[in-house]
Formats: C-alpha cells, structure tokens, sequence
C-alpha cells in the first residue's frame, strides 16, 4: 500500500476555486486503476491551502495516473489557481 500527499498552496481566494473542481475531478481518481481511497482537507488556518490524502495499492499506479493527468493538460488549469507548485510525498507506514 502507498500512501501519497499533496498539498495544494493555492493563490490568495483561489482555494475555493480549486476545492469546487474536486468532487468532478476526483471521479476520475478514483475510478483510476489502484487507487484505493482519496480525503481533500483543508488548513483550518489558510483556507487557500488544500492536502489530498491518497492510498493507492502501489507506487508504480499512482505514477501511472499522474503522467496519464500529466497528459490531459493538468498542470496548464493549476497554473492560474496554485502559488507554488504541488508538495508531494510518499509516505511508507512505520510500526512506531
């Protein structure tokens, strides 16, 4: 199991911009093969920053669908909504 986050620093009032084009986008996520769930949070103090908790069944499928958004011309419609580009990090669960 993969666990990847991505933290969206949106552009000053543009969080909900992007958190209203989620629930369509996600869709696609979701349906996309090995992904295993996907929560949207948003900072309690910054609402113009936006984290995707993303559980996927290995990293190699999660790599798939972000070339196959990569393809679609994701990056090109974040462009005018993020501030900086998107922190993400694959996490491995620790017994601890």
């Amino acid at each position: 199991m993969q666990r990847v986050t991505l933290l969206f620093k949106c552009k000053p009032g543009m969080g909900t911009v992007l958190l209203n084009a989620m629930p369509t986008a996600l869709v696609d996520t979701r349906a996309f093969d090995g992904c295993v769930s996907v929560e949207t949070f948003v900072d309690s103090d910054n609402p113009d920053a936006v984290l995707l908790d993303e559980q996927w069944e290995s990293r190699v499928q999660q790599e798939a669908y972000l070339a196959w958004r990569g393809e679609g011309g994701l990056d090109a419609r974040l462009e005018p909504v993020l501030a900086e580009p998107i922190e993400m990090r694959y996490l491995d669960a620790h017994p601890a």
